[in-house]
C-alpha cells in the first residue's frame, strides 16, 4: 500500500506540474513507427515537442516550448544523450539554443517557421574575427534561429523536414537600410565540435543559411537550400574558421554564393588567427546566377588552407570557384584543389578578385597583403560561357602557383572578345580551350605529369562512419 501511495503521489505531482515524461528510445511510441536515420551518435532518451506544450498551428509561438524542451533534455547529456522530435505541423518560433549530446530531429511534414517578431530574436555581440556586424551600422547581430556555443556532439537532422526562415520581412527591411544590426542566420554553431547537419530543407533564410564558425569535425550532408536568386546574402553553407569539415550531397539555389568559405575580416581576422582548413566539398549542385558555386573569401584573414572540391554541377551560376580578397585582408588562400566540375550557362568559369575592397572600418592595414598560391583546377567542362577567365591579382602581390589542366569551355553565342583577362597572376596550364592568357603558359610537362594536383589522401572527417539510429 505504501508503494501504491508513492506511485499515485508521483502521478499527481506530474499532472499538477505538467512535467513531460522523457522516455527511452526503445520505449517511445515513435520508435514503433520505425523512422531510421544516420547520425554521429544515437540517443538513449527521446521526447516530442508537444510534450512541452508545442502547438503546430503556424500561429502560436513555440519559442518557450523549444527552450523548455532543450533545457530539460540537457539533463540527459551524461546519460546517453537525448533527442527532440519535431512532429508534422507548422511550428512558429524565435531563436533558441541547442545543447550538447543532443539531436534535433525534424520529421517529414514538419516545418519550423522563423518568427518575424524581432522581440523573439536576441541581439548578441559581433563575432570576434569580424569586429562588427556585416549589415547596418551597429556592432551587434541577431542571434541565429537555431544556435549554440561551446557544444559537443550535436545533430540537426530529419527525414526531409523543413526550416522556413520567412525571409521576406528581413529582405524588405534590409533593402530599405533599416537595420542597425546584422540579420539572423538559420543555423549557427560557435566554438563547437562533432557537429552533423543533414537531411533537411532550408527555405527563405533572412541571410546566411548554415554557418559553423570556430568549429571542428563538422558534417553537412544531404541538405536542400532554396532562396530567391534575386536576394543578396542568402549564402547556402559558410564554413568559417573551421577545421576538418565535410560538405556533401547538397542542392542549393541561392541569391549569393552556394558555399562561401571564410575565416575573419581584416585586422580582426588577422588577430583572431583561426583558419578554415581541411575542408572537403563534394557532390554539390548549385544554381546562383549572381554569385559563385564555391567562394573562397572575401573574409579570409585567418587563412584558408587545404580545400578539396570535386564532382560539382553548376547550372546558371555566375562563376565556378571564386577567390575574393583585397589589400588589408592578410591571411592566405593556399592549397586549393578542384576536379570534375560540370558547368552550364556561366558568366565566368575562373574568377579571382584581388580588389574586393569591403572593410569593417578604417582601422585595417592596407599593407596587410594576402598570399594566394597553389590553386589547382582540373577535369572541367563548361557550356554557354560568356568569358573563360577573369583573374585579377594584386599589384606587387601576384597570385601564384595557379594550375589549370584538362578544361574544355564552350562559349555562348555572344561571348566576350577577350576570353582570358589576366593581371598579376602566374602559373601554368595544360590542355585548356579556349587558349589561356600568356601569364598562364602551357606546361612543359606532358601526359599525366601535366595534370594539376589533387590529394590522394582523405581528411579525417571523410572517414567517419555514421551510426544507424531511429525515432
Amino acid at each position: 500500500m505504501q508503494m501504491i501511495r508513492l506511485v499515485f503521489g508521483i502521478i499527481v505531482l506530474l499532472a499538477i506540474f505538467r512535467f513531460p515524461a522523457i522516455e527511452s528510445r526503445s520505449h517511445h511510441g515513435l520508435a514503433k513507427a520505425g523512422i531510421q536515420f544516420s547520425a554521429l551518435n544515437c540517443r538513449k532518451h527521446s521526447a516530442v515537442l508537444t510534450d512541452f506544450g508545442g502547438v503546430g498551428d503556424g500561429k502560436t509561438s513555440n519559442t518557450k516550448a523549444f527552450k523548455n524542451a532543450i533545457s530539460k533534455l540537457s539533463q540527459m547529456a551524461n546519460d546517453g544523450g537525448a533527442q527532440l522530435v519535431v512532429p508534422p505541423g507548422k511550428w512558429l518560433t524565435g531563436s533558441f539554443n541547442l545543447t550538447s549530446h543532443f539531436t534535433l530531429f525534424i520529421q517529414k511534414g514538419a516545418t519550423i517557421l522563423a518568427s518575424q517578431d524581432e522581440s523573439e530574436w536576441p541581439v548578441v555581440s559581433s563575432l570576434p574575427s569580424y569586429g562588427k556586424g556585416r549589415d547596418g551600422t551597429g556592432n551587434g547581430r541577431f542571434n541565429a534561429l537555431i544556435s549554440g556555443s561551446n557544444l559537443t556532439d550535436v545533430v540537426i537532422t530529419g527525414n526531409n523536414g523543413t526550416i522556413n526562415g520567412q525571409g521576406q520581412y528581413w529582405w524588405d527591411k534590409f533593402k530599405k537600410k533599416e537595420f542597425k544590426v546584422t540579420r539572423p542566420y538559420l543555423i549557427e554553431l560557435l566554438f563547437s565540435e562533432n557537429i552533423q547537419i543533414s537531411n533537411i530543407t532550408l527555405i527563405d533564410s533572412p541571410s546566411w543559411n548554415i554557418h559553423p564558425v570556430y568549429c571542428k569535425n563538422v558534417i553537412v550532408k544531404s541538405i536542400t537550400i532554396l532562396a530567391p536568386v534575386t536576394v543578396p546574402n542568402t549564402d547556402g553553407i559558410n564554413p568559417d574558421s573551421c577545421t576538418n569539415t565535410l560538405i556533401e550531397d547538397c542542392y542549393i539555389v541561392s541569391g549569393d554564393d552556394c558555399i562561401a568559405v571564410k575565416s575573419g575580416w581584416d585586422q580582426y581576422g588577422i588577430k583572431f588567427g583561426m583558419p578554415t582548413q581541411h575542408l572537403s566539398i563534394r557532390r554539390l549542385t548549385c544554381i546562383s546566377p549572381k554569385s559563385a558555386g564555391v567562394a573562397l573569401g572575401s573574409e579570409m584573414s585567418g587563412g584558408i588552407k587545404d580545400v578539396r572540391i570535386e564532382d560539382v554541377t553548376l547550372l546558371n551560376t555566375e562563376s565556378s570557384i571564386r577567390i575574393k580578397t583585397a589589400a588589408g585582408r592578410g591571411g592566405c588562400v593556399e592549397d586549393i584543389f578542384a576536379r570534375r566540375i560540370t558547368m552550364k550557362t556561366m558568366k565566368y568559369v575562373f574568377w579571382m578578385s584581388g580588389n574586393y575592397d569591403q572593410h569593417p572600418d578604417e582601422g585595417y592595414d592596407p599593407k596587410a597583403l594576402p598570399v594566394v598560391t597553389n590553386i589547382n583546377f582540373r577535369d572541367m567542362t563548361a557550356e554557354n560561357v560568356t568569358q573563360s577567365a577573369r583573374l585579377d591579382g594584386i599589384d606587387k602581390d601576384p597570385f601564384t602557383g595557379i594550375c589549370i589542366s584538362n578544361v574544355t569551355i564552350a562559349l555562348t553565342e555572344k561571348p566576350k572578345k577577350l576570353q582570358w583577362n589576366c593581371t598579376n597572376v602566374a602559373g601554368v596550364t595544360s590542355r585548356v580551350t579556349p587558349e589561356p592568357c600568356s601569364l598562364l603558359p602551357e606546361s612543359k610537362a606532358s601526359g599525366k605529369a601535366a595534370d594539376c594536383k589533387f590529394p590522394s589522401d582523405l581528411i579525417p572527417i571523410e572517414s567517419v562512419v555514421l551510426k544507424k539510429c531511429s525515432v
